[in-house]
């Protein structure tokens, strides 16, 4: 069952919110030795929330509209009882988290049962989610694979079907990159739309919050029972509730529709190219579109991700430099030496590409672009090929996100229909504060059946 038929069911007393808990525990105890999705599983806390809601129908009170519905968490969130690893050895040391992070909050008080913490890369720095710490997390279509990241437990635990839906992170495109090596749905909301409270950060001037979904309509429930204002993340103290739910069946008339050219289709290979060419065709009339400074773009978000990082680590990294992934700590010790003047430059570069974007978006009201520049990789691949050019692979499968994120727009990653091959997702990007354009394409593109979730058996 999808997530809002749980729900039904579960307020109607068909089914028990424990019985769901119960194999979806069981599910996990069977998939997760071998895909690493989960790093933490809450076996008690899953059964006494699911009781909780049990109770409360038999009471005659509706328990929300997640009722019953079994999900996880990046666990880079704070869950109450847990040290907030975020990837890492060294936060392993941190005390347990006192209380549960805004968002996990919300979906206690949505009726959702927390299943457990989920894989990632560490302290959120990557694209494949092979941590060095708690080992790789491998992809549910094809096991010698990766999931993608840094968000790749939570995408793998939805697209094997041990959860209904996740909560990642996205800062350079974490929930668009495995929601697309995983064929499942993603939403990466405007910046500062979801509240970060009690969430281990990476880039304060990038992190976004999001879920993923297995059908866009359960990803429209989970958003609207995460949106809210909270006065603890600056960016977030005074962001109104804008429903989705009820107006994503239908498809406005006259929508203007770009698709990305120049950058965005440079960098991706052909297979790629032509799904999303698939995908637009089934949209009716569209127009190619170039974002004027993508590339500089992509470049000023690498150079604030770096900084950032590194000022955040900066003192584990003097302290404590052998705990880290070998590959994350030379990443952040390189953004520890780069000079204030690049810094600045690219704030520049991110407040001018920001203007131009504004600019595409008084003349289209959606934008499409692939999500990865190919399907999944091969765990442990070094490489691909873009342009001709052989390129490292873990930094490169985020090159057609990074630029989006550099300037917070909401992005829903939508799966596409691509029988006996690799899953594969776009972006449907849509201008700030307008997460219901996004996810109304990506209900169509659903109802279509242009594009849809693949759940592994």
């Amino acid at each position: 069952m999808t997530a809002a038929e749980i729900a039904d069911a579960v307020r109607a007393g068909r089914v028990r919110a424990t019985a769901i808990a119960q194999a979806a525990l069981a599910r996990i105890e069977s998939r997760n030795p071998a895909l690493n999705a989960f790093t933490d599983v809450l076996r008690d806390r899953a059964l006494r929330e699911a009781g909780a809601v049990d109770r409360a129908v038999a009471a005659g009170r509706d328990p929300g509209p997640l009722a019953g519905v079994p999900y996880g968490v990046k666990n880079l969130y704070d869950v109450a009882g847990l040290p907030t690893r975020a990837g890492s050895l060294i936060n392993r040391d941190r005390p347990a988290a006192p209380c549960d992070a805004v968002l996990v909050q919300r979906m206690v008080q949505a009726g959702a049962v927390l299943l457990g913490s989920q894989n990632m890369d560490e302290y959120a720095y990557g694209f494949t989610t092979e941590n060095a710490h708690d080992g790789t997390t491998r992809n549910p279509h094809d096991e010698a694979r990766v999931a993608g990241g840094s968000s790749g437990g939570s995408a793998a635990a939805v697209a094997a079907g041990l959860c209904s839906f996740s909560l990642g992170s996205d800062t350079n495109g974490s929930i668009r990159v495995p929601a697309s090596f995983c064929g499942i749905f993603g939403l990466k909301p405007t910046y500062g739309r979801l509240p970060r409270s009690h969430t281990f950060p990476f880039v304060f001037d990038l992190d976004h919050l999001g879920p993923f979904a297995a059908t866009a309509t359960d990803l429209a429930l989970v958003y609207d029972a995460l949106q809210g204002p909270d006065p603890t993340d600056p960016a977030c103290a005074n962001r109104a509730i804008a429903p989705t739910v009820p107006h994503i069946s239908s498809l406005p008339s006259g929508l203007r529709i770009g698709v990305l050219h120049g950058w965005f289709r440079d960098m991706a290979q052909e297979e790629a190219c032509t799904a999303l060419d698939e995908a637009a065709a089934a949209l009716g009339p569209v127009s190619a579109v170039i974002l004027p400074g993508a590339e500089q773009a992509r470049a000023a978000a690498f150079l604030i991700t770096a900084a950032q990082g590194a000022n955040l680590h900066f003192a584990a990294l003097r302290d404590r430099a052998e705990d880290f992934d070998p590959a994350t700590r030379d990443r952040l010790l390189a953004g520890a030496l780069l000079p204030a003047q690049a810094v600045q430059q690219a704030q520049r570069v991110r407040r001018w590409f920001a203007e131009q974007v504004a600019e595409v978006f008084t003349c289209f009201d959606i934008l499409l672009a692939p999500a990865t520049p190919c399907p999944a990789t091969l765990i442990g691949q070094q490489t691909i090929f873009l342009r001709g050019i052989e390129l490292p692979a873990r930094p490169s499968l985020g090159v057609l996100t990074q630029p989006l994120s550099c300037i917070g727009l909401p992005v829903a990653a939508v799966p596409l229909r691509r029988p006996g091959a690799l899953p594969f997702g776009i972006q449907v990007i849509a201008p700030p504060w307008q997460e219901l354009r996004a996810l109304q394409v990506a209900a169509w593109l659903e109802r279509a059946g242009v594009a849809g979730a693949r759940i592994a058996a």
